[in-house]
């Protein structure tokens, strides 16, 4: 091996060992390419108000001269800008340190010679590939003005306006379904080119030698022959000769059949990619979603829970994986997917992170099996977010618990738990039924504990709940719930405190307690 190639092999696996490069790097990629990073949509933004200043300073400039600090500002700045992101995105675009690594290791394992020529060459080809893309040649000739002062060169600038693509995500979506008709339009050109050609040599052979004709030259006619079968038709070149008109009722027919088929195309197109474009919106939605209820499966049960957190004001997901249920839920409710929840590739396809975004998982599947091996998939992402299933039988209670479940309900039990109240405290029961009825005002509410709450409260005796026409039952802490514990009880962060009262009485006490003003 050459002192050289050496060299790089060296440095290669220095870069791919140094976790402050691989940081940076991963920043950048993020940066310019991921749409779900959280900074990503700010960069955007920044980079279209960029295109637009200059694009506005360019039409300022035709009839007024700019003013010192633009000429700077559109010169300097805005390229230097332009110049940074054309060389991240160059550097980005693949990396040379892996392929040098993958070509050593290889040539290695084979116990021949490490082919420095033949990585170099690959590399050159890979870069040579993202200059010559779409996106890399506009953004070099939107640099265009910075290297040279002859005027006609400003007008590259007006290619920044093109770069405003690549940061606006519905106009990428729109390119790209137009582009998955690409054969249907390259037929439509064809035509369009032929018909123009055939109909300009045409209309010139029978206008260019007729005094009375406004077509004199072969390029008059192109330009009739364009506008007519655009449907345009200015009206400034008309033909006078029997030929030429014939000609032209030609072109108008072939015009409406043009505009139809383009037409006809871009509905095709959006009517098979609405489905891509309305999967590609959920995702989207649901990674701007904090924290919300994933509920699995749209059964009846699945129905009463989702309107009940509806009228709570609570996010929810709902993932089905039959399609007739899941367009009947998306009627009602507007995140609603359609996938298996037992399978993980479903939570990786829609971006849910379970330990962050997830406040609880409901099975509520139409059986017992389907919700135990949600439960299990579920388990084997994340040991800690809740877990709460619906039991249909009661043998399958324990397989349900190994599976992961921290909560089970089981309506027979409930039942009989009801009976068993109105039959022994019918008042009890009565209590119970309007705490439980959509149309009281009353309820049972959950207030968090954070720290800001924790910076005027420290203990039970500090919450003044008697005085606030409010019951307190208790404190939820670590899966286990404190009932009415003494006033020296002390509150940590993420504590629940279940409450009873009007909702009005709860909201504003929510209120006041994280300003400190009880």
């Amino acid at each position: 091996m050459s002192i050289i190639a050496k060299l790089f092999v060296d440095i290669s696996y220095s870069l791919a060992s140094a976790k402050s490069y691989q940081r940076v790097k991963g920043f950048f990629h993020s940066l310019l390419d991921d749409q779900n990073y959280k900074y990503k949509k700010y960069f955007d933004y920044f980079m279209m108000i960029i295109i637009l200043s200059s694009v506005i300073l360019l039409v300022r400039n035709v009839k007024y001269p700019l003013p010192d600090f633009a000429v700077i500002y559109n010169r300097y700045f805005i390229t230097s800008i332009f110049l940074s992101e054309y060389t991240l995105r160059f550097w980005m675009y693949n990396s040379i340190s892996k392929d040098i690594i993958h070509q050593y290791e290889k040539d290695e394992l084979l116990n021949r010679k490490f082919r420095f020529g033949h990585v170099l060459f690959k590399i050159l080809k890979k870069k040579f590939k993202y200059i010559t893309s779409f996106y890399a040649v506009i953004d070099l000739l939107a640099i265009m003005p910075f290297f040279h002062e002859l005027r006609i060169l400003r007008l590259f600038i007006l290619f920044r306006a093109f770069k405003i693509f690549r940061y606006t995500k519905s106009l990428q979506q729109f390119a790209q379904i137009l582009a998955s008709k690409k054969f249907e339009f390259f037929t439509l050109m064809v035509f369009t080119a032929t018909m123009i050609s055939v109909s300009s040599i045409l209309i010139y052979i029978a206008e260019a030698n007729n005094e009375n004709s406004a077509i004199d030259t072969l390029f008059e006619a192109f330009y009739w022959s364009f506008v007519t079968l655009s449907t345009v038709g200015y009206g400034d070149f008309v033909p006078v000769t029997d030929l030429g008109r014939s000609v032209a009722m030609i072109i108008i027919i072939s015009g409406i059949a043009v505009i139809s088929f383009t037409t006809s195309i871009v509905v095709s197109a959006f009517t098979e990619q609405l489905g891509g474009i309305k999967e590609q919106k959920t995702i989207s939605d649901i990674s701007k979603i904090k924290h919300f209820y994933l509920v699995c499966g749209y059964s009846n049960v699945s129905k009463i829970v989702c309107n009940r957190l509806e009228q709570n004001k609570q996010k929810f997901v709902v993932m089905e994986n039959d399609i007739d249920k899941m367009t009947e839920a998306s009627k009602l409710y507007n995140h609603v997917v359609l996938s298996d929840p037992s399978k993980k590739d479903s939570y990786k396809k829609y971006g849910i992170k379970l330990n962050e975004q997830v406040i609880s998982v409901l099975c509520l599947e139409k059986d017992d099996v389907q919700n135990i091996y949600t439960a299990l998939t579920i388990r084997s992402i994340d040991s800690d977010v809740k877990v709460l299933s619906y039991l249909h039988e009661s043998k399958n209670r324990k397989k349900l618990s190994l599976a992961g479940v921290d909560n089970i309900i089981y309506p027979q039990e409930l039942v009989g738990v009801v009976a068993k109240e109105f039959i022994g405290r019918p008042v009890a029961f009565e209590a119970i039924h309007v705490l439980r009825s959509i149309d009281t005002d009353t309820h049972m509410s959950e207030i968090l504990v954070n720290e800001r709450i924790l910076k005027y409260r420290k203990y039970v005796k500090d919450l003044n709940v008697e005085n606030e026409k409010l019951i307190f039952l208790g404190v939820f802490r670590n899966k286990k719930f404190d009932f009415n514990p003494n006033e020296n009880y002390e509150l940590q962060n993420n504590d629940i405190l279940v409450v009873i009262g009007l909702n009005i009485v709860v909201e504003e006490y929510s209120i006041n307690l994280h300003k400190g003003l009880l």
